[in-house]
């Protein structure tokens, strides 16, 4: 109840594609949702492909807040979206509270990933690898396939099945029924 309001400045094309009101019904919807994605981040203070599940949709601070968001076209953020030298992907943010105060307006032009800091992302990305790579592997073979990813030389000369089998995963013995291995 202390949010009055929230107002995002973005492009003409992200209020085209992604400013959506009413029901989000499933993680598409929130995924096309610059609201929720606003939202979910402030409530948060990120946003991973976890805050698009039905379990953290259903807190109930997110639709109150995506009520109170409002979302305008900044003319020259879409002018600079368009022009071909910059592809800026400006986005601004500010909280207003309801005891009249305000939070200063946050204003990115280039997002991280965009190709103006391609290299910045990098530790960010290969941190986000690894992480996906842990969930799917056991801790030591997620480590020996993101370090033969990062080794460019390693995974040039590496052949194509032994990289393959790294990321194969054993299955058990397929048994017939009435089979006795003993």
């Amino acid at each position: 109840d202390e949010v009055h309001s929230i107002v995002v400045h973005t492009t003409r094309s992200a209020l085209r594609l992604i400013e959506k009101t009413g029901p989000l019904r499933n993680v598409g919807d929130r995924d096309c949702c610059l609201q929720y994605m606003v939202v979910v981040a402030l409530l948060y203070g990120t946003l991973t492909t976890e805050h698009y599940s039905d379990a953290v949709a259903m807190d109930p601070r997110i639709d109150m807040l995506r009520k109170r968001t409002q979302v305008l076209e900044n003319p020259q953020y879409s002018a600079a979206y368009l022009d071909a030298d910059r592809r800026s992907v400006t986005n601004a943010v500010q909280v207003h509270f309801a005891d009249r105060t305000s939070t200063p307006k946050i204003e990115l032009e280039y997002p991280l990933g965009h190709v103006r800091r391609r290299t910045e992302a990098f530790p960010q990305l290969e941190r986000k690898l690894l992480a996906s790579f842990s969930k799917a592997f056991p801790r030591q073979r997620a480590h020996q396939i993101f370090d033969a990813l990062m080794d460019p030389q390693r995974f040039d000369a590496m052949p194509v099945g032994q990289f393959t089998e790294m990321l194969a995963v054993p299955s058990a013995p397929y048994l017939l029924p009435g089979a006795n291995l003993a």
